[in-house]
């Protein structure tokens, strides 16, 4: 032997390495240097081919990790060990990558040569060591030389020949520091993974979607180099595990750009820098496409896809650094962190094209700039949820705000169309009404009488409009008072017989006679209840009839329970719609909204009202064959303590005289208003325009009661009662009783003349006999405050 080296400190007494350029006076005592190497570049030769020693000739290793940057090229390395102990040894060698395609060991020992295997395309389990790595076991007899030969090659990604010797016992201890770190690295990258998925799912901000997915891509991508996708993903190597690499880089540039684009706000704060994002975005598609097509663009597409990683660190500086001289707030630790990551990948990427040398940091910077990035990258998330639930709590104040606007607006639409349908309503009916009192003629009564059912119904549909949106908002309330049942249901039945009978139905009506005279309750509410059903009744029948029948019976507490029972012949209801049939629009869902028109809350809000009378509604229905609606209301006879109004009504020369003075803008519903009052006898009245005009009447003359309508010009009804009830105009001014007469049918509306004083309120149309009664009511009441 011409030069020796004995490695005590490394790999134990006994052992050698040796060859034919070695000068021992620069020696380090390290492997690398007793080894020489030969590019046999595209040819594959065989062990025979290349044991020549002028090949290998001047040919030394520069490092201990040698690398020789992206290549296809074959490499042989030779070296010779010398075991000068009386015992055999077992010595690790590490060399190449983890993802080299083909590592090939030849041990030569005298005559006999020994091969082994290992490299990423042939299956784990031929691999002469079952480790990640590129590892080789050599067993060494005592008193032996060894020549060593190693076979590399690579489909065209970075290739490394370091030379790595350990005794068994140093190996296995340097394998468990290295898991406990690769450990250690992939768990933090696996904790932060889902982490910000998880908060992805919950916030829906796409800045964490791509930062979860950049995570786990970077953990994909080192899991790959270092040889654990291949160990237990894919153990049979082949065609995508070869590109296990490039896809899983492609993909974390793409995530990794994605990410600082949501986070940095690009297309907000640099919309000029979004096109330079494109330009990688589309770059790294076309990469992905080069993995694909065949040998030769695989190998391009390694340089390539390290100097596009490299632009796009370039991209994400230039893109900070701009935004910093802009002036543009940036999250400090989110600055940190990706300087940490673009240090650690620049160290990398600058290590495969050999643009730095082969050492421990080189190799492992992408894991440090990685680690070190995700702890200060997720601050910066801790801060960016910070701002967001800041910004979530603005946008809920902003969007409370919103919606009390909205649905003040929403309430004065209603009211604002309320009072628009029901003002031409009221003036159609009222001069319907007053001709059907006066015309004889059969023919011009049943013109009449369409008007009248027409505007019938379209007041209806207003109403249920306008009660469905109280009924959303919870404020759907009864108005109770003293009314005749009977009267409401015969002139409910008369209405629908006369529709049944223009459409060839049998209508049966039966009321039994014990049906009280008065009771106590909401009188609109109860004809919206029972029209409502009597229409659908109608609505849905084509041929056949309708039967309605009314019976009552008395309970304790001077109760009498109301039990309505509507049945048709008409088309029915199938068992899957009469589970929503109370719910709003069900029409629509049952597809009858064309044949049969209506707005589909007919039910829904009959439901509702009969809850408010704490009463019950059931359906009992058979497709093609009819339907029937049981309802029961429970009401409070009221017969004593209106005998006195009613024996009024009955005799109107008994009514008390009075002075009313009419607030009305409407010319129509003027008119209507005298023929109503022109026929209350011992009534006299004046009409005004508006508030104004009503203060200055009240000025002028004494009045006795006040129909005051809401909405005019000048001044409104609110104003004016306002005034009157400030006691400016006298205290006998403030104190006229005050009945508003609107077209505004909300409850809000009906709460708010309550409360500025006003005695009464009315919805238009003018029910003639309910305005008589108020009438009546309110001057009763007067005189027994005269009398007192």
């Amino acid at each position: 032997m011409k030069h020796l080296l004995f490695f005590t400190y490394l790999i134990g007494i006994g052992l050698y390495a040796q060859n034919d350029v070695f000068d021992p006076l620069k020696s380090k005592g390290q492997l690398f240097e007793y080894a020489t190497f030969y590019n046999s570049g595209s040819a594959d030769l065989s062990l025979q081919e290349v044991a020549k020693d002028s090949l290998f000739i001047g040919n030394i290793l520069e490092s201990e990790n040698h690398s020789v940057g992206f290549t296809t090229d074959n490499f042989w390395v030779r070296f010779r060990l010398e075991n000068s102990s009386e015992n055999s040894m077992t010595y690790y060698l590490e060399t190449a990558r983890p993802i080299t395609d083909k590592a090939e060991l030849y041990l030569i020992d005298g005559n006999e040569i020994q091969t082994f295997k290992s490299g990423d395309k042939i299956p784990f389990n031929n691999r002469q060591v079952a480790h990640r790595a590129t590892i080789f076991k050599l067993d060494l007899p005592a008193n032996s030389i060894q020549q060593i030969y190693l076979h590399f090659n690579s489909d065209g990604e970075t290739l490394n020949i370091p030379l790595n010797l350990y005794s068994e016992p140093l190996f296995w201890y340097t394998n468990y520091n290295q898991q406990l770190f690769l450990g250690l690295f992939y768990g933090l990258l696996f904790l932060a993974g889902v982490i910000y998925l998880f908060f992805y799912t919950s916030l829906k901000e796409s800045a964490f979607l791509y930062y979860g997915l950049y995570v786990f891509s970077i953990a994909f991508m080192q899991a790959a180099l270092d040889g654990f996708i291949f160990e237990f993903l894919l153990p049979s190597g082949g065609f995508l595990n070869s590109r296990a690499v490039l896809i899983t880089a492609l993909f974390s540039n793409f995530f990794l750009l994605k990410y600082c684009e949501h986070f940095l706000k690009i297309g907000i704060q640099l919309k000029n820098f979004k096109t330079a994002f494109y330009v990688i975005y589309t770059i790294l598609a076309l990469l992905f496409l080069l993995l694909f097509i065949n040998d030769r663009t695989l190998e391009i597409a390694y340089p390539l896809s390290n100097l596009n990683g490299l632009f796009s660190l370039i991209l994400i500086l230039i893109t900070l650094i701009t935004m910093r001289f802009k002036g543009i707030d940036i999250d400090t630790y989110f600055f940190i962190g990706i300087f940490f990551l673009v240090l650690g990948l620049l160290g990398f990427v600058m290590n495969n094209l050999s643009l730095l040398p082969n050492n421990f940091y080189t190799l492992n910077s992408a894991k440090f700039g990685s680690g070190f990035e995700v702890i200060f990258l997720s601050l910066s998330m801790t801060n960016l949820i910070g701002n967001l639930r800041l910004e979530k709590e603005i946008s809920q104040a902003e969007a409370l705000h919103k919606s009390q606007e909205i649905s003040q607006l929403k309430t004065f639409f209603m009211s604002n169309m309320s009072h628009e349908l029901r003002t031409p309503i009221n003036a159609i009916m009222g001069i319907a009404e007053h001709q059907l009192g006066n015309l004889n003629n059969k023919e011009t009564r049943e013109q009449f009488e369409i008007i009248k059912n027409a505007s019938l119904s379209l007041l209806s549909n207003v109403n249920d409009i306008i009660d469905f949106e109280q009924i959303e908002k919870n404020k759907l309330e009864l108005n109770l008072q003293n009314f005749s049942p009977s009267s409401i249901l015969n002139q409910l039945s008369n209405n629908w017989k006369a529709e049944a009978t223009k459409k060839g139905l049998g209508f049966n009506f039966h009321m039994n006679s014990e049906i009280p005279t008065k009771v106590n309750g909401d009188p609109e509410r109860f004809i919206q209840i029972v029209n409502n059903v009597l229409a659908n009744a109608v609505k849905f029948t084509k041929k056949g009839s309708v039967s309605f029948d009314v019976t009552t019976c008395q309970q304790p507490g001077d109760i009498c329970l109301f039990s309505f029972v509507i049945s048709d012949t008409g088309v029915g209801i199938d068992p899957e719609n009469i589970k929503t049939i109370f719910e709003s629009f069900s029409q629509m869902r049952s597809n009858h909204s064309r044949e049969y028109g209506g707005i589909g809350l007919g039910l829904t809000i009959v439901k509702h009202l009969v809850e408010l009378f704490n009463g019950t509604i059931s359906i009992d229905s058979k497709i093609n064959k009819g339907t029937a609606i049981c309802i029961e209301l429970p009401l409070k006879n009221s017969i004593k303590e209106n005998e006195y109004v009613t024996e009024l009504k009955t005799n109107l020369d008994a009514l008390i005289p009075q002075h009313v003075l009419i607030v009305e803008d409407n010319k129509l519903n003027q008119m209507v208003m005298r023929k109503i009052l022109k026929s209350f006898p011992h009534v006299s009245f004046k009409v005004v325009n508006n508030g104004q005009e009503a203060l200055d009447a009240l000025v002028e003359d004494i009045y006795d009661l006040i129909l005051m309508d809401l909405q005019m010009p000048i001044m409104d009804g609110y104003e004016a009662t306002r005034i009157i009830r400030s006691g400016v105009l006298g205290k006998l001014v403030a104190c006229i009783p005050i009945i508003a007469v609107t077209a505004d049918a909300l409850q809000e509306t009906r709460q708010k003349v309550s409360d500025l004083g006003m005695n009464d309120y009315m919805t238009k149309p003018v029910d003639k006999d309910l305005l008589l009664e108020k009438i009546i009511s309110l001057s009763i009441n007067k005189g027994s405050k005269h009398s007192a």
